[in-house]
Parts: C-alpha cells; structure tokens; sequence
C-alpha cells in the first residue's frame, strides 16, 4: 500500500484521523526508513502523527519496522545489555547518562549508549564523552561485561538517523523522537532505560513496554535524559518481559544541598564531576544509586 493511502487515514486532524493497525503502521514506518518516499510525505507524515499523537498499536508497529532495519549490538558473555537512549542534552543540568553507564558498568554489566545531537543549542553525550576520552563506535559492538560504548544512531540505523534530522527543517519532534526511547538495539537480553517528561507519556510508554514484552525501567527522568535527578527521587517503574513491577515510589520535595553537582553544563566540567564519581571521590546523588540497584535487579529478573 502506497503511504498516500495511510497519510489519508492519519492526516485528518486529531479529532478525524483514524489509527493505523499495527501491521499497517509497520509497512508506513518501513517505507520512511528506506527511503521510499518524498521528502514532501515525510513531511505530511511528520506533521500528521504530531497532531494525531501515536497510540501504543502504531508505535508497536513503528519499532517492528525500526527493529528489523537495526544493525544489532551484541554481548559477548550474554549477559544483559543496559540500554541508555541519550537525545535531548543539557538544558540547566549537567548531561550526567555516562556517569549512570559508569556506575552500571563497574557493576559488571554491558552498557550501551545509543543518541545524536538534535537541538543545536544544547550540550549532547557525545559532546561529554569526547571530553572523557570516550570515541563513538562505528560499528555495532560485541560488547564485554563492564564495557560502555556510545554508538550513534546513524550506526545503528541511518534511516533513523534521517528521520531525526528532518526536525531541523520541519521545526517540530516527530515520532522518531519517541521511537528511539523504546528500542531495542540489543541482539539478546537487554535492559532498555527509558524515560518521559509529561506524565501522559508514561502511560503510552508503559503500554508499549506490555505490548512488545519489554525488560525495562520507565521513570521521569533529567530533562529528557535517561538519567534520575540528583534533586529529587523520582517514581520509577520496571517491566520484566511485558509485565509491570513496581521498583520505587516517588519522594516529594526536591533537594537543595546536593554536593560537587557542578552548576555549570559544558562538557569539561560535567566530564571532571562524573570522574570525581566513578572514583570516589565525590558521592553518588542518592536517586542514581537506587536507579543502579533496580537496573541490576531487573537485569537478574
């Protein structure tokens, strides 16, 4: 079926759209990451799904087709791999995702960070793991336990990749922009991290993680990163094959002495905080510690 067939169903506004079925919504998302069509349907389709919003059935759909075009990461002993999205950067608080890699790793697990730049007035993971000496991979790694690896999206998928960028001609997020937050670029047992920043989000996200039989931990995290914030404790739920567990509840309050969180944002300065961490000699911020513990336990589930 031609994509003008589906545009029709889903460019009616968000009152008249129509969902797609999750097989349908898979042949749609396959064509955009082949490249099949014009950057004019890309548009349309961009533009659609921002109005109409994805149910969990598309986006289930949207990830069958990005998950059969990904070149996988692997691990080499089969232990879980920790999946880290990174895309949205630093806005007023350091991009702290590697020093979560770190404290996962030296606990024994794989790590994979997977992002690119999308906004070009923020700091971004690559910008801070360039400043730790840490090189993007330009392949899908097998990875060691204990390993981090940062792999770029346009590795992974360089329709992907397309379809990110198209933001910066468009002007808007697409659902790319979730899509990523939900994948699993794993060949084998995978852990995916994954966090929202509006509370409707957690609802569709959690339906999605139920639909494909996710492991996973869903929790609001540090301005879109995947990262707890060191200010206060979020809720955070976990997903052991599709099914819901309550990990932690959420504390009211946010915390006003937190000490060595560095105020300012540039990629030195967040890269010397997470090495004073990762080796001791600053403490790590209390809602990282607990979101460590329940990354490996649901990494034994």
């Amino acid at each position: 079926m031609a994509i003008s067939q589906y545009l029709k169903e889903i460019g009616r506004g968000k009152q008249g759209a129509r969902p797609l079925a999750r097989e349908q919504a898979a042949d749609l998302f396959g064509q955009v990451l082949d490249g099949a069509v014009s950057d004019l349907e890309i548009g349309a389709f961009c533009i659609a799904m921002r109005v109409k919003g994805e149910t969990p059935e598309e986006m289930c759909g949207f990830l069958d087709a990005a998950h059969a075009r990904l070149d996988r990461v692997s691990s080499a002993s089969g232990k879980p791999v920790v999946v880290l999205p990174s895309y949205n950067g630093a806005r007023r608080l350091p991009v702290l995702t590697p020093l979560l890699a770190g404290l996962v790793a030296h606990k024994g697990l794989p790590v994979l960070i997977h992002g690119t730049s999308t906004e070009s007035s923020r700091v971004f993971v690559r910008d801070v793991l360039h400043a730790m000496d840490v090189q993007p991979s330009e392949h899908a790694p097998v990875l060691r336990d204990g390993q981090v690896a940062f792999v770029p999206t346009e590795v992974l998928s360089p329709g992907l990749k397309r379809l990110l960028d198209a933001r910066r001609a468009i002007g808007l997020r697409n659902s790319a922009h979730s899509l990523v937050k939900l994948m699993n670029p794993v060949a084998g047992p995978a852990v995916i991290v994954s966090s929202y920043t509006h509370p409707e989000y957690a609802v569709s996200m959690a339906a999605v993680f139920e639909l494909t039989g996710a492991t996973a931990l869903l929790l609001r995290g540090t301005e879109g990163e995947v990262v707890a914030d060191a200010r206060r404790l979020p809720q955070m739920d976990g997903f052991v094959r599709g099914r819901r567990v309550p990990l932690q509840e959420g504390r009211k309050g946010t915390l006003t002495d937190l000490p060595g969180l560095p105020k300012e944002v540039d990629p030195e300065t967040t890269a010397a905080y997470i090495r004073d961490v990762l080796q001791g000699r600053k403490p790590i911020p209390e809602s990282m510690a607990l979101q460590v513990e329940h990354i490996l336990h649901l990494a034994d589930a």
